[in-house]
């Protein structure tokens, strides 16, 4: 069996101090891809950079205190990438990967945009780029033998079942016309919304919640933090939880781990 956690854990040292470190010591995850780690290697407390029992792959970005993302795997990768081939992305710490026998496990964590802005701009830019490397990343798997997941903050909600206010939500960035289109262009081009897969009708379930208001308690979330696997591995996943805190004080971020079990041999 093969079980990958993601989560956005809104930076790492300050999960660490809520909880995230109780949470990666209890989990059965094999895998866990974190995004938004907003920390450089150094500033990180020992039992967070390298944890008993885990081999630890750690990127921060070039502009320090924004985005970064990590993969924490208990079998030891037989390789390391981070990046995608882009000059302009490659030292933003939105993406890694790593190699385990038969499978590649990729955490990305793509710009969250605002419409209006250059960072829409910046974001339309990624996924251009990105989705070109989707198709080479499968072809690539595929001539080695090996499965692909990128799991991660895709922070693009795909259907109206992502999110709860999906009415009010339609001009803003992350459920944009041209978002959801680009996402279904990934999902039409070999790839598998694992989650969406074990639970099709909806809604949700949500992965992450505004600090604002009452929208955890109300369960007004969206669906952005997403496995997504080439066709041969979906078929295998099992079950996908979404492991949401049992109450708003227990949060250690404002997403919650999306945590996938696949019927897998990877060892």
């Amino acid at each position: 069996m093969l079980t990958v956690s993601t989560v956005n854990v809104n930076g790492l040292r300050a999960a660490a101090k809520k909880g995230f470190v109780e949470w990666l010591a209890a989990t059965r995850a094999d895998v866990v891809c974190l995004q938004e780690t907003r920390a450089e290697p150094d500033q990180l407390a020992s039992e967070i950079r390298e944890p008993a029992g885990w081999h630890t792959v750690l990127v921060p970005s070039a502009a320090k205190g924004r985005a970064g993302v990590a993969i924490y795997s208990r079998v030891e990768p037989s390789a390391v990438r981070t990046g995608f081939g882009s000059a302009e992305f490659d030292d933003s710490g939105r993406y890694a990967e790593i190699d385990l026998s038969g499978v590649v496990i990729g955490s990305l964590y793509l710009p969250s945009g605002d419409v209006g802005t250059p960072r829409q701009d910046e974001k339309e830019r990624f996924m251009k780029e990105f989705l070109t490397y989707l198709g080479e990343l499968r072809e690539r798997a595929a001539a080695e033998g090996r499965e692909m997941l990128v799991c991660g903050d895709w922070n693009i909600a795909h259907q109206q079942i992502d999110l709860k206010n999906w009415k009010a939500n339609q001009k803003e960035a992350g459920f944009l016309p041209e978002e959801r289109a680009w996402l279904t262009e990934v999902f039409e081009s070999g790839y598998q919304d694992v989650v969406r897969r074990l639970h099709p009708e909806g809604p949700g379930p949500y992965s992450w919640w505004s600090y604002r208001g009452k929208a955890f308690d109300n369960d007004s979330g969206w669906r952005i933090d997403l496995v997504v696997t080439t066709e041969g591995i979906a078929e295998r996943a099992t079950s996908a939880v979404v492991e949401k805190a049992a109450t708003y004080d227990q949060r250690w971020s404002d997403h919650a781990p999306v945590t996938v079990t696949f019927d897998y041999d990877f060892a």
